[in-house]
């Protein structure tokens, strides 16, 4: 009988996992349409690419090196080479802590496979440097484009992760210091957002900004994609729990409560200071919302997740206004969403956590403990000085060797033409029909 019952939660517990995966997945081309819908149609293609192609691109990193740079047993701030090309990484479901450890110090859950959990994270790791694209849009060369994100999921996003999540990473719980960051608040919105920070500032503004600037193409495409995010992302935060458990229930719940709370402070905001609400506030305090639930949101309980996506709302709604008015051109606001929201998500984490949610957390502010607050800083610090310092370098390498912008008249006559040698949309026959 007790076989039967292992059997039956490995069954249940990877099968949760495998459509968690797939709903992490089809996050990507939702980040794509999103994007977008926002540039001028001249760049759709492009914009659509820069996604999607992480798809491949990452996709096959992630399996030679990136999982083992990641997660594999090794150094506090590194993975070891162990698992290059998934070498050992197999259908064993015992963690690879051994099954004399504890839950709460197991890096993947003892019920569902191995590679179960490889090809989960691979979905975190594709998706994470497409987010960087939206500061960088309509202006940066594909190929130094693409050379960038190989290499930043290499040696920054792979490193914080193992710091954050891997065995002895020193950032964590799982023998660190043990910052909490249930599915990426820290890992993916916080590298990513500085990340675009700099790349905007060291690529510079698109050319005649902000005098000439286009409005969004394409709106039902910005809906079509903070629709699919906000679909996807209950893989993205119940997934986090690796296991069809109380905790992953937690994190599905707090995860639609979140977005809801972002969405309506936003229009209430766009109500009260703009007069009217728009489908763009929406699509964006959605967005918000969820960024800033992520770190939180197996942690938590629901009533303190309408609170983190309120007051993230307000936050990212003031930080795009500072943007505009310092006239910086991050295009699709990824720092004062994705930045702002992983940021502030991740603190109130420290004030908000309780045991009661998840016994394999902490409790934080709130509940008496003031350390796990301090914790969440210096995390957040360290990982902000990891991302905009590693980007800079990298950036400086690729602007050395291929370079970064195209010449200002292939940015005036779009990137899908110079760059992909297409046209998203086709000129409209006006002729007879013969």
């Amino acid at each position: 009988m007790a076989q039967a019952i292992a059997t039956a939660q490995t069954s249940a517990d990877t099968a949760f996992m495998l459509v968690c995966s797939a709903l992490v997945l089809l996050m990507t081309p939702g980040l794509a349409f999103f994007y977008g819908g926002f540039v001028a149609k001249r760049n759709i293609l492009n914009t659509l690419m820069m996604s999607f192609v992480l798809m491949g691109i990452v996709g096959v990193s992630w399996i030679l090196w990136g999982y083992t740079l990641a997660f594999a047993p090794g150094l506090p701030f590194i993975g070891g080479l162990q698992w290059l090309l998934l070498n050992g990484v197999g259908l064993d479901t015992t963690g690879y802590l051994g099954t004399s450890a504890p839950p709460e110090v197991s890096t993947y859950a003892g019920t569902i496979p191995h590679l179960a959990f490889m090809m989960y994270q691979g979905m975190f790791a594709i998706i994470t440097p497409a987010l960087i694209s939206g500061a960088i849009v309509e202006r940066v060369s594909f190929r130094a484009y693409a050379l960038f994100v190989l290499l930043w999921s290499t040696f920054i996003y792979s490193p914080v992760a193992h710091m954050v999540w891997g065995k002895g990473g020193f950032l964590g719980v799982y023998g660190g210091m043990g910052a909490l960051d249930f599915s990426g608040g820290i890992v993916v919105h916080i590298t990513c957002a500085v990340s675009a920070l700099v790349a905007a500032w060291m690529i510079g503004p698109r050319t005649k900004y902000p005098q000439s600037l286009s409005a969004p193409h394409n709106v039902p495409f910005i809906i079509l994609g903070a629709g699919l995010l906000w679909f996807g992302w209950f893989g993205f935060n119940a997934g986090s729990a690796l296991a069809a458990n109380g905790v992953a229930t937690y994190a599905f719940i707090n995860t639609n409560t979140g977005a809801a709370a972002g969405t309506v402070t936003w229009l209430l905001l766009e109500t009260f200071f703009r007069e009217k609400p728009t489908a763009i506030g929406a699509a964006t305090g959605a967005i918000a919302g969820l960024a800033g639930i992520t770190p939180a949101a197996g942690f938590v309980q629901p009533q303190a997740a309408l609170l983190i996506g309120s007051l993230i709302a307000v936050c990212c709604f003031y930080a795009i206004s500072l943007k505009v008015k310092l006239e910086f051109d991050d295009s699709l606001d990824t720092f004062p969403v994705h930045g702002v929201a992983g940021t502030i998500g991740a603190l109130l984490t420290g004030i908000f956590a309780t045991k009661e949610v998840n016994p394999a957390g902490a409790d934080g502010l709130l509940r008496g403990n003031v350390n796990q607050f301090l914790i969440q800083l210096a995390a957040v610090v360290i990982v902000y000085v990891i991302s905009a310092v590693g980007t800079f370098i990298l950036l400086k390498i690729i602007d050395a060797t291929v370079g970064l912008r195209p010449e200002p008249e292939a940015e005036i006559k779009g990137m899908d033409i110079t760059e992909h040698g297409e046209e998203g949309y086709g000129e409209e026959f006006t002729g007879t029909a013969s």
